[in-house]
């Protein structure tokens, strides 16, 4: 028997994985449905990109993206279609580490409000803070006057915010510079980070959001799994997808009737070899996200009906964490999208000063990879090419008459491929406080995960973030302005990557599902040994990147189980 098993290696997953195999060593089992990514091996080619999403007859899902329910494939990304909200969400080991944007941000203290139990606000979390944010070496971008360190688009957005009377901060973000924050190391060289796993100074590829193929990226297999794996020799299965947890009964058989006193069984299905299998355990925590965690709660008290008890509060408080994506395409000044992290900057609206619950969010630049331009430039129709590709046949015919086919035929070319649409476009992500009043729940017929989003609710924060997005296509005098094409009428969703809720901290089994006290923190209320550590714990919206928010709330968690004071020593 395992002292604990954790399902999914996200914030919440590695930084528990990591902390109670110090503990426990080898007695220590992950559990994560997706795939190992070694260095290099994020698919890249159109023909890799088109399998690089999960769809698996072993989790059928009818709100999972029509293109892809026919794949059988544990690809990293896990898209879902719900009414009012689509969800992107990610599949490997490192979970949502692998394809966020390393943005690690702590909430102002008025976003604890009455949803956040006594003992969970800001200053409650910031010894955490601290830890987590040391471990997973977060720090602004380097600005040494190094011209290739340079990002246009930074500049760009300081600008901006200048001319709206708003201030533009370098986020902090989780990438690798090398090891002495101080003296950059040079783009491209490598080397061992403070855990012993070999890193790349970042090279600027803008890549961040589609896996990070140099290991620039402080992922989670390098540094909390890394050390839990190498260090502390915790046993780790990839492609092993849980469906189901059964209490253990005094005679170490399944018994729902058992509050997990005498441990628990997990079953999981392993991918590899498409076999069921079963392991028990004396403690179980779920780190599965948001909606992997609720989902398989959900299943275990209504399908399965393993774990009865489970608070009727579980899937409640549903958020998106206001998130919003919007583009400023062909504006005046260059925005170079294809360089840099993904992220570099933020600009506060009403969040983290003059705080305004209805129109509280942050402005963040963004960036997509150079090779995702060439399809922002093909996608331009062809009527509007016609005159220069008509003036570049006549060149290529008088060249090859001449014999002459260098010269301005290169010239040419260049003009085609330079890219202007894609370098003066700017790419505009938004998170903030939405109303955190969506509901999880379990379609019964379909017998999976269905969203309740009351979108309504919060159209005065989107609204509010349309109006800044015009004010920065006016600013840059850029041709046009949209948002996401999923906002167009009469579709009208939004779309996260920051889900939130359904599992949330409370100091009783009538206002929430986990446990905030300090001794039984993040345990489910009526199953002993039994642990969420995920964004589903978090009551609302936190109007900043959540990661740093999750990480903080695990390192409680595993606190609590393992009773060791972490430290950012691993």
């Amino acid at each position: 028997m395992y002292e604990a098993v954790i399902i999914g290696s996200g914030f919440g997953g590695a930084i528990t994985g990591c902390r109670l195999s110090r503990k426990w060593g080898k007695k220590v089992l992950i559990l994560e449905r997706g795939k190992r990514y070694p260095k290099g091996s994020f698919p890249r080619s159109p023909h890799a990109m088109s399998k690089n999403f999960w769809n698996i007859p072993a989790d059928p899902n009818p709100y999972r993206a029509k293109q892809f329910r026919k794949l059988n494939e544990t690809g990293l990304f896990d898209i879902r279609n719900y009414p009012n909200m689509d969800v992107v969400l990610s599949a490997g080991l490192g979970g949502g580490s692998l394809i966020y944007a390393n943005v690690f941000l702590e909430p102002p203290d008025h976003v604890f409000d009455e949803r956040w139990p006594t003992g969970t606000k800001r200053k409650d979390l910031n010894p955490y803070y601290k830890i987590v944010k040391d471990v997973l070496g977060s720090r602004p971008i380097p600005r040494n006057g190094d011209e290739r360190r340079r990002v246009v688009r930074t500049e760009l957005y300081e600008k901006f915010a200048k001319s709206a009377g708003r201030e533009s901060k370098l986020a902090n973000i989780n990438v690798f510079f090398g090891n002495d924050f101080k003296k950059p190391l040079d783009i491209g060289l490598q080397e061992k980070n403070r855990f012993g796993a070999v890193q790349t100074s970042c090279t600027y590829c803008a890549e961040c959001d589609i896996g990070c193929n140099t290991h620039s990226k402080n992922t989670l297999d390098l540094n909390y799994l890394f050390v839990a794996e190498n260090k502390y020799k915790a046993e780790i299965r990839t492609e092993h997808l849980v469906v189901k947890i059964v209490p253990l009964g005094k005679d170490g058989g399944e018994d729902a009737n058992s509050k997990g006193e005498f441990g628990y069984r997990v079953h999981f299905v392993d991918l590899e070899n498409d076999t069921f299998r079963h392991v028990d355990a004396v403690r179980v925590i779920l780190s599965a996200g948001t909606l992997g965690t609720t989902e398989l709660l959900l299943k275990c008290k209504e399908q399965f009906k393993t774990l009865p008890e489970i608070s009727d509060r579980l899937g409640k408080r549903f958020s998106g964490n206001g998130d919003f994506l919007s583009f400023v395409v062909k504006g005046k000044d260059p925005a170079d999208p294809n360089y840099g992290p993904v992220i570099t900057q933020y600009t506060d609206y009403n969040l983290f000063k003059n705080y305004d619950s209805n129109r509280a969010f942050v402005l963040e630049d963004a960036s997509y990879p150079v090779f995702a331009s060439y399809f922002v430039e093909g996608a331009i129709p062809w009527f509007l090419r016609i005159g220069f590709f008509l003036k570049m046949a006549g060149e290529i015919f008088k060249r090859f008459i001449n014999g002459k086919i260098f010269g301005r035929i290169g010239f040419l070319i260049g003009e085609t491929l330079k890219g202007d649409i894609s370098y003066t476009s700017a790419v505009l992500l938004c998170m903030g406080v939405d109303k955190s009043d969506g509901e999880m729940h379990l379609d019964k017929k379909r017998k999976s995960l269905a969203i309740f989003w009351p979108q309504k609710n919060s159209m005065s924060l989107y609204d509010s973030i349309l109006e800044v997005t015009k004010k920065f296509a006016s600013f840059t005098q850029a041709e046009s302005n949209f948002p996401l094409p999923t906002w167009a009428w009469p579709i009208r969703n939004n779309v996260t990557v920051h889900p939130l809720g359904g599992c949330v901290l409370a100091t009783s089994p009538q206002e929430g599902v986990c446990s905030s006290d300090p001794k039984t923190y993040g345990q489910v209320f009526h199953y002993k040994g039994l642990y969420v550590a995920d964004g589903s714990l978090i009551p609302s919206a936190v109007g900043a990147n959540p990661s740093m928010t999750i990480s903080a709330l695990s390192e409680r968690v595993a606190e609590a189980i393992t009773k060791i004071k972490p430290s950012a020593k691993l």
